[in-house]
């Protein structure tokens, strides 16, 4: 196809505005997808995606539309995902366009996630053309979402395309405004061909299927290139697009978005964002997207100690498609071998456990999760700790500074108060209030990253009844007073349970965790204490009361002295018991604390 008939864009929005919907209509308009093989949330692959209703990989797609002009175009779409914890996902699928649909709901209008994508696109200086979806919604309120656009976005009114996605209403003008708007791709004139690769995924068949933005010359099979980054030449073995199954085209030419394969064997050895060159006459490597770094780490371990290696190649397998994700091999007393893993947020934690569970059929168990602290010590070497247990003794603290966001959060007027208070528990500050329109205002504040990992965004959606949103990016560290929360059993600490806290919440934490792990440990044939302390100071406290033996059942009758004898030796003996006995922690006992 002739690069000025080819058009590459993606469909941003905040989470549930319709933007998977409109691609599912945009796929059936331009015949990609026949009637018969239509069905909803087309391009959402994993079940996972399809039941929680959101998109968490992003999903490139080749459709051929005749426009009115009388020309056909090639349209590559990118479809993103919208939920905070996957903006890499949404920076990594710009990089390979020249445009971008910003999808807005005609309900519910400018969202905190709807700022953060507009901002992500400009930075990217794409072409972005605003749809404003589910205009057939009985409280669809478009002139005010026009004015939020205008006022927020600086986007103006004029250029806003109207559709109900659902209803298939409007798609043409989505569909020709994409033609005339979006610019098409530029060559970059290099002597030697080049692509960028933004995204991949592991097949059993073929190794490894790199996604692949085109940008000058062509790719065919047969070809050799080198990946600038692992500094490895292959031959390709394939090239292809997806409509949106993956099918073999002869030559990728620039512009073209698709895949290739060639005999890539190691998930490790394709790096997203590298560059494919030719091998003789190599360029420089094309500006990728950032680097992503986990901000929440958690550690996973297999409850069957024999899957280890299983599970060892299966994070390989996930890391692939899935750039922001890291793990390291570590080890636990009370857990046996395992891995450190990093993710972005708790949904992304989530979705990386539910994946390895459903896809690799995993039993796995997760630590809670925990964020990297910047530790000084008193002879001023400093360190990142994510986990507690790599924290170096008190008494050789100097400072610990905890990771800091700042965050921006949407809300009805009416719930100003209630958000501001949420904040305040945990440990946020708000600096700036600022009014979006006559019902909304957007509140801008400081919180410790830690505090909004765990019910954060469920608390915002149940205080503001659905309404409220939330969005956030990482502002560097802040020294606090946190502290090493242990808990002991029978006076021994198990490293599982430990965790780092702010000081003020260590007691309150530490009890709940007691309580917990009190109705879970089996009772022993003696008293066992359950503990939580900071260094030598125990905060919190429960015991799991012994099993008793009815020693007296054979006395019937006689002295109560013979009774009071029999008790006195069951006590000695539990005495005697308890100093030399331990006390083993049922696996599930693990499980089910750390589940809450």
């Amino acid at each position: 196809m002739d690069i000025e008939r080819i058009r590459n864009f993606s469909i941003i929005a905040h989470i549930d505005h319709g933007k998977t919907t409109l691609s599912d209509r945009l796929l059936h308009k331009t015949g990609t997808i026949s009637d018969r093989e239509m069905e909803n949330q087309l391009l959402d692959s994993m079940d996972l995606e399809k039941e929680r209703g959101i998109t968490i990989k992003a999903h490139p797609v080749t459709m051929y539309y005749n426009a009115k002009d009388g020309q056909r175009y090639e349209l590559n779409l990118i479809d993103t995902p919208g939920h905070v914890d996957f903006a890499y996902e949404v920076s990594r699928s710009l990089s390979a366009c020249e445009g971008a649909l910003l999808v807005i709901d005609a309900a519910q209008g400018v969202e905190a996630q709807t700022v953060a994508n507009v901002n992500l696109a400009m930075n990217h200086n794409l072409t972005i053309i605003p749809v404003v979806n589910k205009i057939d919604l009985p409280h669809a309120d478009i002139p005010n979402v026009k004015r939020q656009l205008e006022d927020i976005l600086a986007i103006p009114a004029e250029e806003v395309v109207l559709t109900s996605a659902k209803e298939g209403i409007g798609t043409d003008d989505v569909l020709e405004a994409i033609t005339q708007r979006i610019p098409h791709p530029k060559r970059t004139d290099k002597e030697s061909p080049q692509a960028l690769v933004f995204d991949s995924y592991f097949d059993s068949y073929r190794g490894v299927v790199a996604h692949l933005r085109v940008f000058n010359g062509e790719f065919k099979s047969g070809m050799h290139v080198k990946m600038l980054h692992s500094n490895k030449t292959v031959e390709v073995k394939e090239v292809g697009s997806f409509n949106p199954k993956p099918y073999s085209r002869p030559v990728l030419t620039a512009g073209e978005t698709g895949y290739f394969t060639a005999n890539i064997k190691s998930p490790s050895d394709v790096k997203i964002g590298d560059t494919l060159t030719d091998p003789k006459k190599p360029t420089e490597p094309l500006p990728g997207f950032q680097e992503i770094k986990p901000m929440v780490f958690s550690g996973i371990y297999p409850i069957n100690s024999a899957d280890y290696e299983h599970l060892k190649s299966n994070l390989a397998k996930l890391q692939l498609n899935d750039a922001a994700f890291f793990y390291q091999a570590e080890s636990s007393a009370a857990l046996g071998f395992g891995f450190r893993c990093g993710f972005l947020g708790l949904l992304h934690l989530e979705i990386i456990q539910e994946r390895l569970r459903r896809e690799f059929n995993m039993d796995i168990i997760a630590t809670y999760p925990s964020v990297i602290y910047k530790v000084v010590t008193t002879d001023g070497n400093e360190s990142d700790i994510d986990n507690p247990a790599y924290l170096p003794e008190a008494n050789h603290i100097s400072t610990i500074s905890e990771p800091m966001v700042d965050a921006y959060l949407m809300c009805p007027n009416e719930y100003i108060g209630d958000m501001m208070n949420l904040t305040a528990e945990k440990r946020g500050i708000i600096h700036e209030t600022e009014t979006l329109d006559s019902g909304r205002v957007i509140l801008k504040g400081r919180i410790p990253l830690n505090e909004i990992l765990i019910d954060f965004h469920d608390r915002i959606k149940s205080i503001t009844r659905g309404y409220g949103s939330l969005d956030y990016e990482h502002s560097g560290y802040e020294a606090a007073k946190m502290v090493k929360l242990d808990m002991l059993v029978n006076s021994e600490p198990v490293d599982a349970f430990s965790l780092i806290v702010h000081r003020d919440k260590a007691e309150q934490r530490g009890r709940a965790l007691a309580e917990k792990l009190k109705d879970v440990i089996p009772p022993q044939q003696f008293k066992v204490a359950i503990q939580a302390a900071i260094g030598g100071k125990v905060v919190a406290r429960s015991t799991v009361n012994a099993l008793r033996k009815d020693v007296t059942a054979k006395c019937y009758g006689g002295d109560i002295t013979r009774k009071r004898k029999l008790l006195e030796k069951q006590k000695e003996g539990k005495k005697r018991m308890k100093s030399i006995g331990s006390v083993n922690i049922p696996q599930s006992a693990f499980i089910e604390v750390l589940k809450a």
